[in-house]
């Protein structure tokens, strides 16, 4: 092998190299690469993450945003049958009892949150996923393991709507 003396004159050192007037260095690139795949990967994280948590805070502002509901093609509903609605986010289940009387629930059950359904030749509201009984009437729960009853509405009966609100 041919041992020559190199001078450090000869070669640039490592700091001349980063100190050149280039505005992005090869070293720049890099990082600048690595921050823009970082802050996506928090984004990929973050987003849904956030979503999760806000979702409930944004139905719950949804749900109260809506104080009443007009339901024009409820006049039409038979005496003796019922009418599924949205009251807000929530399903809702307008009645009309066979005396004419009327009646408003939300028709989420009050166990663990399923629709449940009308069954006027069993006079009742019924909730099949673990057998919860509701009174047709009040919303009373009359058997099963509902805790509670049904949230009532108010029914206002005019001749061109029916109106539902809040209690």
């Amino acid at each position: 092998m041919h041992d020559e003396a190199i001078s450090s004159e000869q070669y640039e050192t490592f700091d001349d190299i980063e100190s050149t007037d280039d505005p992005l260095s090869r070293r720049g690139f890099v990082k600048l690469g690595m921050m823009l795949v970082g802050t996506a990967y928090a984004g990929a994280i973050g987003y849904p993450v956030y979503r999760y948590l806000a979702t409930p805070v944004t139905r719950a502002a949804g749900a109260s945003a809506v104080t009443e509901v007009a339901l024009p093609d409820a006049q039409s509903l038979e005496a003796g049958s019922a009418m599924m609605f949205r009251f807000g986010t929530r399903p809702s289940m307008l009645i009309h009892h066979t005396d004419g009387s009327w009646a408003c629930f939300d028709a989420v059950c009050t166990h663990l949150g399923c629709t449940v359904q009308f069954e006027p030749q069993k006079n009742r509201i019924y909730c099949a996923c673990h057998g919860g009984v509701y009174d047709m009437k009040t919303g009373d729960a009359v058997a099963g393991p509902p805790p509670r009853g049904l949230k009532v509405y108010v029914v206002e009966v005019s001749d061109a709507e029916v109106v539902v609100s809040r209690a």
